[in-house]
């Protein structure tokens, strides 16, 4: 009977051990499989956060153009590189590089229109010129095909006679027109007179006028 006992407390002591033992194992989390699943969600950006993202690069490339343009044309425009010496190397505002800008593109502007016309000026220039060589060929020509043909020619005393009524009719009007009160008012009347009085029209009539007298007087 002894031994029995002893068996039956034994007995009992295993069972309450392994009832203790099982209860607590099942009150253990199973970490090993949560952790798995942990890991192996990836962690996902809102919407709302890529599209916030997104803008915000956008507008930094934006940002980052203009400041390029703006750079860009402080270095290309001559006067935005006079900087006062008062500000040292303050670098210039926005609104002075763009008004710079501006005024250096009407000064090319200027340039250009006053380049146009001195090139068509140009151009006429070289227009006469080449009739005017055109006619000196035609006289050498003609000169070459008929060498007794200078034997015509009028004589010297002509030509300065000639030379003489131009000048005798143009120092009339120089004479009457010029006043010589001061350096300054003479000088300013001088401009006047070539203006008035030295016009094409009026060179080829005074010309006219003096080899219609002296054609009277030859002939």
């Amino acid at each position: 009977p002894a031994l029995f006992m002893e068996n039956v407390r034994k007995g009992s002591i295993v069972s309450r051990a392994n009832s203790i033992g099982s209860t607590s194992a099942s009150s253990v989390p199973n970490t090993d499989d949560e952790d798995s699943d942990y890991q192996q969600e990836p962690s996902k950006e809102s919407y709302k956060d890529q599209r916030r993202r997104a803008h915000t690069q956008a507008e930094q490339k934006r940002r980052d153009a203009i400041k390029k343009g703006y750079d860009d044309l402080q270095a290309i425009v001559p006067t935005c590189e006079q900087q006062d010496f008062s500000a040292g190397s303050q670098k210039l505002s926005k609104a002075i590089v763009l008004q710079k800008t501006i005024d250096y593109i009407q000064f090319l502007h200027k340039e250009k229109k006053k380049q146009e016309e001195e090139v068509s000026t140009l151009r006429k220039d070289v227009m006469a010129l080449k009739i005017m060589k055109v006619n000196y060929e035609q006289i050498v020509k003609a000169h070459q095909d008929n060498p007794n043909e200078g034997k015509d020619q009028v004589s010297d005393e002509v030509k300065f006679n000639v030379f003489q009524g131009i000048m005798d009719s143009l120092f009339q009007s120089f004479n009457a027109s010029i006043s010589v009160t001061s350096f300054q008012e003479l000088s300013a009347c001088v401009f006047s007179w070539i203006e008035e009085h030295c016009k094409p029209q009026t060179l080829r009539d005074i010309v006219i006028g003096v080899l219609h007298q002296l054609e009277s007087q030859l002939y």
